[in-house]
């Protein structure tokens, strides 16, 4: 058995590299970061000595995976011609970036048909990730995770049957795999909690994806009850999955290797992803599965706390 991927969403001020830093203080062996502003469409020149940094820094810090999320702007299910051009080369754009700092996996909302239907929507997921992948050859290793989302509006991926639909209107699915939020599945109406809806939730997983077809996690407690469409992040535990549900996936062999990262509330420093981690650790049956730095301290020794930096909310 191999040691746990846990982490979290690292704020990237100062330089891409620069997360690594922080994900290492909070003795994470994981990390997701924007590799551009999530808030703006265009971004910087990709700055060749940030990323020189990040392959030196990467495994001198211990950190062992990493994986980048794309702009909250991006809507390739868009119906109008002109945002859906806009976040197609957006999105080519966040995988060129991606693929400058090795990081194999880009997480992406799939989008909101805004009222054209699923169908359509879909149908315009497809064809844009199509169209990327024949302009960004070079870019074949960096694959789009869709991510399954609560099930609000207009938003597509509420369900897994929707991603595998949109999965197979791609030419190349070798270049698109899933993300799994346990907040949005939970709001989107999957009880992972109970023994027997956790089990449930794997055989639909296996069902419509196949597990190797999910690359990462996202780890947040949700504030909304099961089924209630309601994207609200919380801190582990605190919320209506409990630790429960992260204690099946923690110690489900079946998810080794795939990179488990916080999304969860935090101010400008790192103790709450401390606290958080801890908590998970806390979690694990095996402790030679936890990453040697979030293994329980004796009691005598305080928890480290953890730099300051300012954070970027990831959803």
């Amino acid at each position: 058995m191999s040691i746990l991927l846990l982490g979290a969403h690292m704020s990237t001020a100062g330089g891409v590299s620069q997360a690594l830093d922080r994900a290492a203080s909070v003795h994470s062996n994981a990390v997701q970061v924007f590799t551009k502003n999530n808030r703006q469409w265009a971004g910087p020149p990709i700055n060749e000595e940030d990323v020189e940094r990040w392959r030196v820094q990467m495994p001198a810090l211990g950190i062992t995976y990493a994986v980048s999320h794309a702009s909250y702007l991006i809507n390739l299910a868009s119906p109008k011609d002109d945002l859906w051009e806009k976040s197609r080369l957006a999105h080519q754009d966040e995988l060129r970036r991606a693929h400058a700092y090795a990081i194999p996996h880009v997480v992406l909302h799939p989008g909101s048909h805004t009222g054209s239907g699923n169908e359509a929507g879909m149908a315009r997921i497809a064809t844009a990730l199509n169209r990327i992948h024949d302009e960004t050859p070079a870019c074949a290793d960096t694959v789009t995770c869709l991510e399954i989302m609560a099930g609000q509006g207009n938003v597509l991926g509420r369900d897994l049957a929707q991603l595998r639909a949109i999965i197979d209107q791609i030419e190349d699915q070798r270049r698109v795999g899933v993300c799994l939020d346990t907040c949005h599945a939970h709001a989107a109406g999957y009880d992972i909690c109970s023994d027997a809806g956790y089990a449930a939730f794997m055989a639909e997983i296996d069902r419509w994806l196949g597990l190797e077809t999910v690359k990462v996690w996202h780890f947040n407690d949700s504030k909304g009850v099961m089924g209630s469409n309601l994207d609200r992040h919380v801190h582990i535990g605190e919320g209506e999955i409990g630790e429960a549900g992260f204690r099946h996936i923690l110690n489900d062999l079946r998810w080794e290797g795939v990179a488990m990262l916080l999304e969860t509330p935090k101010e400008d420093t790192l103790e709450e992803d401390a606290m958080n981690l801890a908590r998970l650790g806390a979690l694990v049956e095996d402790g030679s599965r936890i990453p040697p730095g979030l293994r329980p301290k004796p009691a005598a020794e305080q928890i480290p706390g953890a730099g300051q930096t300012p954070s970027s909310d990831a959803h």
